[in-house]
């Protein structure tokens, strides 16, 4: 076997372990310590860490700006962006002031329909495939270890879009992610759910929607939701997209 070989099949035994050893999403060995944050998290944080982010494009200064002075703020543009990162940095800096008791986050799980129960593991582990991008923010402005005590005494809230239903949600950041993903009556629903002393971000990118058409409601809330003084829509564009150059040349022909 050459060495490229043998380096590659290495590498393949690596990633099959990430997935069979507990650490990935394929529980259901018999793992009962697998946690949706495990050190991979902390291993892929940035070194340079820094507490305060910065924006790095004029769209992102507004959104950033919206989120300090409005609570609720809807944040819609495509993706690279920094969207969901601006959303959840926001939400730790709020936690990490005192100004709220905790962060609640909610995504679309799988188009509309938010069929979990065959999922193995707690509502934790059944998310966290959908959410690995709020975690990996999450990791990345306060650590592992830190979003792991807080997903366990409840200062860090996992709760499906259908979960949503009947709550009052007071002294809390909630952030929205992938609202495209929404019809227009859970979008409804969930704005009604903002109570005293909390602030609601909600993100998506209307031309990402798994949605058939028509369905998505992310749109016609933006527009009625636009004429009201007290809410803030934001519309990213493709010069705000902070990913790689190319991301922002595709999109434009895609």
């Amino acid at each position: 076997m050459s060495k490229k070989s043998h380096k590659n099949s290495r590498a393949d035994q690596n990633v099959q372990a990430m997935f069979d050893d507990g650490h990935g999403f394929n529980k259901g060995k018999g793992k009962s310590d697998w946690h949706p944050l495990d050190d991979q998290i902390d291993g892929r944080r940035d070194k340079k860490y820094v507490k305060n982010i910065k924006p790095r494009s004029q769209g992102q200064e507004e959104l950033m700006n919206a989120i300090d002075e409005y609570n609720l703020s809807l944040a819609v543009g495509p993706a690279g962006t920094g969207k969901t990162y601006i959303a959840i940095s926001k939400a730790v800096e709020a936690l990490e002031a005192g100004r709220i008791e905790r962060i609640l986050l909610s995504r679309p799980a799988m188009e509309a329909g938010e069929s979990l129960g065959y999922l193995p593991g707690d509502m934790n582990e059944k998310m966290a495939p959908y959410l690995r991008p709020l975690y990996d923010a999450l990791g990345d402005r306060m650590g592992g270890k830190k979003v792991r005590q807080y997903l366990e005494d409840g200062t860090i809230e996992i709760a499906p879009i259908g979960f949503m239903r009947g709550r009052t949600i007071n002294n809390s950041f909630v952030v929205i992610d992938e609202a495209q993903n929404c019809t227009y009556a859970q979008l409804k629903m969930l704005l009604s759910r903002l109570g005293w002393h909390s602030r609601m971000v909600i993100t998506g990118d209307p031309d990402q929607s798994d949605l058939l058409p028509g369905i998505s409601g992310l749109t016609d809330i933006c527009k009625k939701l636009e004429t009201l003084e007290n809410v803030s829509v934001n519309y990213l564009k493709q010069g705000d997209i902070v990913r790689h150059p190319l991301v922002a040349e595709m999109l434009e022909v895609l």
